[in-house]
């Protein structure tokens, strides 16, 4: 039997800060970057946390990406390629589009190009129709133009005879499609990391007061610069987590409590020798809902129905959605009163 936790590294990342708040500066010893360790890249002033990752990014894939002098022209094919897809896809970040030029960039920049392809090769793939419910999923109704839009574009900024399958139509849409299925979204917060800190502080009742009046507004003063984008968020690929199937009732979780792109599988429950580790694709509330409920947001957003011990013993539910079930409950008197809380709605 096995309890415990594995860190994994990611095969290639892309983690974005949305906006550097100079005003508001906590660097205490709960930090995991300080600023004066912080690093740019020259010309292009693109920062790292460290020369050792400045110089592991150059290695990997930053050179064939560098825009140099040209970051900020706005006509230079990299910059076109972010700009079309941020006027295709909401919110406006660049994770899933860059994190496929890295992937171009990684190839590009290898010696041994082969070993790279067999690494992404391993990735899920999908069938022709599946990918075009997955581009027709991030990009909406127009999605077949925006993807010849965005082909085009990713062909002249990125295009190289070692991989030209990726750069023909066929290709385009399953490297989108394989981004779109594996990608593994990344949250940080420094912020909350130094709050979390700040709980473990041995403090009176008025300091523990003025201590949380002063977060509470600080978070405040916060969004008032960030809007929605408080944290660090990005996209990764994690070629072990990937392979890691969905459970509505999983036996591990992954989480980034290192609070950077490390990714932490850790187990819920004991785990026997050969028995298949399966984590959520549904946070705790979907998890709670009606199969029925499930599987169309697992349909609607993966492409799959779960065959999961608790769908297997659910086999004879109606097939309900969690709001029918509500309003069947209300017509036939067996509500609970006004002050349930409304469940999560599909997505």
């Amino acid at each position: 039997m096995y309890v415990g936790e594995t860190s994994i590294p990611a095969l290639l990342i892309l983690l974005w800060g949305y906006r550097i708040i100079r005003s508001l500066v906590l660097v205490l010893s709960t930090c995991s970057v300080f600023l004066v360790t912080v690093r740019l890249c020259f010309p292009l002033q693109v920062m790292y946390c460290s020369n050792e990752c400045r110089q592991a990014a150059a290695d990997q894939y930053h050179r064939a990406l560098c825009l140099g002098t040209s970051q900020e022209d706005p006509n230079h094919p990299i910059s076109k390629l972010k700009d079309a897809w941020r006027s295709m896809h909401y919110p406006p970040e660049t994770s899933s589009i860059m994190l496929m030029a890295r992937m171009v960039a990684t190839v590009k920049q290898a010696q041994d190009k082969g070993h790279w392809q067999k690494l992404f090769s391993q990735f899920c793939s999908r069938a022709a129709n599946e990918e075009e419910e997955i581009a027709h999923k991030l990009l909406g109704e127009k999605f077949q133009g925006q993807l010849t839009v965005l082909r085009t574009l990713f062909t002249t900024a990125l295009y190289d005879d070692h991989l030209n399958r990726w750069f023909t139509p066929e290709g385009f849409r399953s490297l989108f499609s394989l981004v779109g299925t594996n990608g593994q979204g990344i949250g940080t917060s420094s912020l909350s990391q130094w709050v979390h800190a700040c709980d473990a502080l041995a403090l009176t009742s008025q300091q523990r007061e003025q201590l949380d009046s002063f977060i509470d507004q600080l978070y405040k003063d916060v969004e008032k610069e960030t809007g929605d984008f408080l944290n660090c968020e990005g996209s990764g690929l994690f070629l072990l987590q990937s392979a890691c199937n969905h459970s509505c009732i999983p036996n591990a979780a992954a989480s980034f409590p290192s609070n950077n792109f490390l990714l932490h599988l850790s187990a819920l429950s004991d785990i026997s020798p050969g028995e298949e580790i399966g984590i959520s694709y549904l946070d705790c509330c979907q998890c709670d809902r009606s199969r029925h409920s499930r599987h169309k947001i697992l349909r609607d957003n993966y492409l799959f129905i779960c065959s999961c011990p608790k769908c297997v013993s659910q086999m004879d539910e109606l097939d309900l959605t969690s709001d029918e079930e509500e309003e069947e409950e209300e017509e036939g008197g067996e509500a609970e009163g006004d002050d349930m809380e409304d469940e999560m709605t599909d997505v």
